[in-house]
């Protein structure tokens, strides 16, 4: 791989493992001095006395490269500015951020508690604020910056009883249009990139009904490396100029996500009343309503 990312500073959070220590590594291979942030938890947010994080630096030293750890949780704000500044002390600037962490806590909606509801916003939504606004003042100050968000089809598309899980990715998605929209005067970039990859955290959701089991088969053959190359060209230099778009990456696939927009029109001129409305507004529309799918619908092939 060519240095694309030479001189530049990069943050990673939940760096540790699958899609983020994937990432990691093909951000030092780059050329970037690398932060790898990961909580080091359990898949049910308890302390683990693993230390991924610590392993994916010593893979980077290891190739030469350059890399420390953090173990904050995004969820925290004053963790999020410490690892933000960890990078600054440590390597005297901040170029990239990639809001990867996450969790998942899976239950149907009627089932599900506040807790669980609570605890993956705060990852996912939350969390990627909490970096994204402590990385905020060093990229408008140096006038330069790259964001990169995780979102996921559940969000942009939908899934079964992930209701905590898909509003939090929408909320990504939002958060990373607003950032762009918001920073572009600073030259700062912002984009969201839904990753397909079969990881550790995938592989704790429901695989027990038919339907279950056949959507794991096929997120077993999602690959997390092959996520990387395009998050890295992404913060590259030469990609100055995409700012606010939504993709996503399925192993040898890259996909441009369309964004909200009306598709049909219907007025009158004397207005509308719920009569008229059912009448005529809702028969109208009613062709271009978007079916019940789920991500799995939509990309019902098999991964290239």
């Amino acid at each position: 791989m060519s240095k694309l990312l030479e001189g530049k500073v990069a943050l990673v959070t939940g760096g540790g493992r699958g899609v983020g220590r994937g990432i990691c590594l093909a951000m030092a291979e780059a050329g970037a001095r690398v932060v790898v942030n990961d909580l080091g938890a359990t898949l049910e947010g308890q302390p683990d006395n693993e230390q991924p994080a610590d392993e994916v630096v010593r893979t980077i030293r290891a190739m030469g490269g350059q890399a420390v750890a953090d173990a904050g949780s995004v969820s925290d704000w004053n963790a999020a500015h410490q690892m933000v500044r960890t990078a600054v002390d440590n390597f005297g600037r901040i170029d990239i951020v990639v809001n990867n962490a996450g969790i998942l806590r899976d239950a149907i909606f009627h089932r599900m508690s506040e807790a669980e509801f609570d605890a993956v916003v705060a990852v996912h939504l939350k969390g990627s604020f909490n970096v994204s606004r402590a990385a905020a003042t060093f990229f408008k100050e140096q006038g330069s910056g790259s964001y990169v968000h995780m979102t996921s089809t559940s969000g942009l598309i939908g899934n079964f009883g992930q209701a905590n899980y898909i509003a939090a990715k929408l909320g990504v998605m939002g958060l990373s249009k607003s950032i762009a929209i918001d920073m572009q005067k600073f030259g700062v970039r912002s984009n969201a990139v839904a990753p397909f990859a079969w990881t550790r955290m995938v592989s704790s959701i429901p695989n027990e009904t038919p339907e279950q089991k056949k959507r794991v088969e096929g997120l077993m053959k999602l690959v997390p490396e092959k996520v990387a190359p395009f998050v890295v060209a992404l913060c590259a230099d030469e990609a100055k100029g995409v700012s606010g778009q939504v993709f996503g990456v399925r192993n040898n696939e890259i996909y441009l996500f369309s964004q909200p927009r009306p598709v049909r029109t219907a007025h009158r001129s004397e207005g509308w009343t719920p009569e008229s409305v059912l009448e005529t507004a809702l028969p109208m529309m009613q062709n271009d309503f978007y079916p019940l799918h789920r991500s799995g619908d939509v990309f019902s092939w098999d991964p290239v």
